[in-house]
């Protein structure tokens, strides 16, 4: 199975910055050498690409170091070329994975999950949105035969607010996302299907909840590709999730929504998204059991294929 990492592209961060950069890292040495998984460096996604979503005034101030201090602050990092440089590996390595899951089932990035970023401006530690960037890219490479039919499934604990602002209106794209109800961002946009959970919800309630939705999601839409956030920050250590989901909870919740797409065999490309555990051994455990279950589903499609 196809795996894309930019951790070698590090941001700088003032000390006791909030951001656990040193999660990339981390993951990436815990998967290298697990069998059935090749890990390969994320291309850097270019200006064209980029365009498909965000505008040009915003993707050229990203790169030449323009924007202002209030769009900054809003990013949350300070501004650098090496900045500029893995927010473009970030979007290339999902880009990457949709390809590959396109071809062999799944695929996956282990970073990506920007999903605050807007069309003209980023937030929340998030630059641009890969995600929604992919959605657009692969219908652009299939558009000469239909337009794609993108479902976005995010787990992330935080709504995809740049995500389903970019998406408003567009029957092209399914945006589905289980968050927090009190947790960022404090104004949330409208998406297809949004579910809002309560502070303190445990794993019975999650999966419950889940199912629920991806139900909801099967009666109203008919993705050809799914893109799913493997957010780790709804799992209980987490000190900005506010939920309380156990490793078992998150794990389950992997295995439900890859079973989801392989029912229907619908390609299924995967990203980190948040983790911020107070214990940063938690967040990539949690990680690692998602890319432990997506071998499971990428070695059925590969039976599939023989």
């Amino acid at each position: 199975m196809k795996a894309f990492y930019a951790d070698h592209f590090v941001l700088p961060l003032p000390e006791r910055h909030r951001f656990p950069m040193a999660k990339y890292r981390m993951l990436r040495d815990r998967l290298e050498g697990e069998p059935g998984l090749a890990l390969s460096e994320a291309p850097a996604a270019t200006d064209a690409q980029l365009a498909l979503v965000h505008s040009p005034a915003y993707i050229a101030a990203v790169a030449q170091g323009t924007l202002d201090a209030a769009a900054q602050r809003e990013i949350g990092f300070p501004w650098s070329l090496a900045m500029a440089e893995r927010s473009r590996r970030s979007v290339g390595g999902t880009l990457a994975a949709c390809r590959a899951a396109l071809q062999e089932g799944v695929a996956g990035n282990l970073a990506g999950g920007t999903h605050h970023a807007y069309a003209d401006r980023g937030g929340g530690f998030c630059v641009f949105n890969d995600v929604a960037v992919a959605a657009r890219l692969m219908q652009a490479e299939w558009m000469q035969m239909w337009t794609l039919r993108v479902a976005v499934i995010d787990l992330d604990v935080h709504q995809g607010n740049g995500t389903a602002r970019i998406f408003a209106g567009d029957d092209s794209v399914f945006t589905l996302s289980l968050h927090g109800a009190r947790n960022f961002p404090f104004r949330k946009e409208r998406g297809d299907l949004d579910v809002e959970l309560p502070d303190g919800c445990t794993d019975a309630a999650y999966l419950e909840a889940l199912e629920h939705a991806l139900d909801t999601l099967a009666q109203r839409f008919e993705p050809e590709l799914v893109l799913y956030l493997a957010g780790a920050d709804p799992h209980e250590g987490d000190r900005l999730g506010r939920l309380a989901l156990t490793h078992d909870g998150l794990e389950a919740r992997d295995r439900r929504v890859f079973d989801w797409a392989w029912q229907r065999r619908v390609p299924l490309a995967f990203v980190m998204a948040g983790g911020y555990g107070r214990d940063l051994a938690d967040t990539v455990r949690a990680q690692c059991a998602t890319w432990r279950v997506a071998r499971q589903y990428h070695a059925r499609w590969q039976r599939l294929a023989e």
